[in-house]
């Protein structure tokens, strides 16, 4: 599969956690109104909701991208950066959600600013590829070895944090940790 039969959308308001959701699900599954509808699940009493942003332009928070994942019989697993992304049993990890700083630009002018942003890291045909809705289209980053140097360097920024995709029963079973990583 070449980078252009990968599934990427590309970043729209702050619609970020939705377009993370369907780019590590390779199809368009979640729309704003889906995540509003979640929203309004998670805390039904609210005014103003607190899993999205006032204006109602997104900025969804782990509590909807967690649920939407629920809703498709996956989970989301905290990742604890303090271990070593190598831990990892990639073929029972469908897909990564990360958070991390992003550079706030408008249009062309970069501004001195920085907000967190949801990305999605899926294995395609082999290749895992860096879906980042920012991006123009997927950029490959290779294999498991090139996956682990990329998670790690992402990682490595203080407010960055990571999601594994996963099975319900993965979740469940703990088995996306290679098994000597568990003592």
């Amino acid at each position: 599969m070449s980078e252009g039969e990968v599934f990427h959308e590309k970043q729209r308001l702050e619609l970020c956690a939705i377009h993370a959701l369907n780019n590590v699900l390779q199809e368009r599954v979640f729309t704003k109104e889906t995540a509003d509808d979640i929203c309004k699940r998670l805390a039904p009493q609210c005014v103003v909701n607190p899993h999205r942003s006032v204006l109602g332009t997104g900025n969804y928070d782990v509590n909807v991208i967690m649920a939407a994942l629920q809703t498709r019989e996956l989970a989301a697993v905290w990742w604890d950066k303090r271990r070593e992304v190598e831990n990892l049993c990639m073929s029972k990890v469908q897909g990564f959600i990360l958070n991390v700083p992003s550079r706030v630009s408008l249009g062309i002018v970069s501004l001195p600013l920085r907000r967190r942003h949801w990305l999605a890291v899926r294995q395609v045909s082999g290749q895992y590829y860096n879906l980042d809705s920012k991006l123009k289209s997927p950029v490959c980053i290779g294999g498991e070895a090139e996956l682990c140097t990329f998670l790690t360097e992402q990682l490595s920024q203080d407010v960055a944090e990571m999601l594994l995709v996963v099975r319900r029963e993965v979740e469940e079973d703990g088995s996306w940790l290679n098994a000597d990583s568990k003592k």
